[in-house]
């Protein structure tokens, strides 16, 4: 008998633990806010640009010179962060797709939120992220949940270098009886919320445990066990759940006036899931029908973060997804652009 040798286990995300981490991590500030970013693919620089970076800036800036090749910009959703794109992210390493993963403003290890609307905020630090990878190629914005609807906001902003839009599970449209009954603020909740004895911490974690897996996943026996906790650790004690419940609270009243979905002009993906407990894929469908020229793809065996659930699928889709809305968007500034010179040679004759 030969004896063969046993390969290393894999990583949740499917790469042998023996394999180098192809997940770059850094620390940068977008609009102000410093935070993390997970980054595969060419490197995307220094936060603090050099004068050879800047020229690049410079190059970018002319339509002519500014380079092709996709980049994916990735958004997480609501009391989430940039390490539910790992798996992804791995997949994209292994394809050799550039892409970056950031935490959002108030999650992960990026600063906090200020106090006031949270969209806004979000809107300028995701703007500025959009803008530092648009100086390297043509960008692609995925983002799931409320990092769905802050790329279905970029997509409003006609000033901003999008070749294509990538939706999953935005809130917003026809959503669960969960977010539903955030918004309305019933009894239990305000009882929770005005408890004079909190409920212990151990407690908070335990129900977390039971209930985030149920949530994100299409199948809560299949979560990640390192997943979910770091979910849970989100709600570490009785004042951060209530923190976090308030947050929530606002950011759902905001989204009552989140959309201008008649400016979104670049090509968009609509992903909704048909076991997602929180952003029913009825409201991926009417989000397909608000704006005509859009994709739809409904994936009945995904949960509300089909990133955990596939993430080698997700990672093929945004792939596939990322290449054709270059090419679309291009040849549609190629046309305007040739249309613009008739219309200045007919003016000068």
């Amino acid at each position: 008998m030969t004896a063969t040798k046993r390969p290393a286990p894999a990583v949740p995300g499917g790469r042998p633990s023996s394999d180098p981490d192809p997940v770059r991590v850094s620390f940068r500030r977008y609009a102000g806010v410093r935070t993390r970013v997970l980054e595969v693919g060419d490197p995307a620089g220094d936060p603090e640009p050099s004068a050879s970076r800047r020229s690049l800036r410079r190059r970018a800036a002319a339509p002519h010179v500014r380079p092709s090749a996709p980049r994916l910009v990735l958004l997480h959703g609501y009391c989430d962060s940039a390490d539910t794109w790992r798996p992804a992210l791995e997949q994209l390493a292994a394809a050799g797709i550039p892409a970056i993963a950031v935490d959002l403003p108030g999650f992960g290890d990026a600063q906090p939120l200020r106090p006031g609307p949270m969209l806004p905020q979000l809107d300028a630090f995701t703007t500025a992220v959009v803008r530092e990878q648009a100086v390297l190629g043509s960008v692609v914005l995925a983002g799931n949940s409320l990092g769905g609807t802050m790329s279905l906001r970029a997509a409003q902003n006609a000033r901003l270098p999008l070749s294509g839009v990538v939706s999953i599970a935005a809130p917003g449209f026809v959503d669960s009886w969960l977010i539903r009954t955030v918004a309305r603020y019933p009894l239990p909740l305000r009882l929770y919320s005005s408890l004079p004895l909190p409920v212990p911490g151990f407690l908070v974690r335990k129900v977390a445990e039971q209930v985030v897996p149920r949530f994100l996943y299409a199948d809560a026996h299949a979560a990640d066990a390192t997943q979910v906790q770091r979910f849970t650790a989100l709600f570490p004690d009785y004042r951060a759940t209530k923190s976090r419940l308030e947050q929530a609270r606002q950011l759902v009243a905001e989204l009552a006036d989140a959309y201008r979905l008649d400016s979104v002009k670049v090509p968009l993906l609509v992903v909704a899931c048909g076991k997602d407990k929180l952003v029913t894929a009825a409201s991926g469908r009417q989000l397909h029908t608000l704006v005509p020229h859009s994709r739809l793809l409904v994936r009945e065996d995904w949960g509300h973060c089909p990133q955990l659930d596939d993430p080698q699928e997700i990672a093929e889709l945004l792939t596939y997804f990322a290449a054709s809305a270059v090419r679309t968007t291009q040849a549609k500034r190629a046309a305007a652009s040739a249309a613009d010179a008739v219309g200045e040679d007919t003016a000068a004759g």
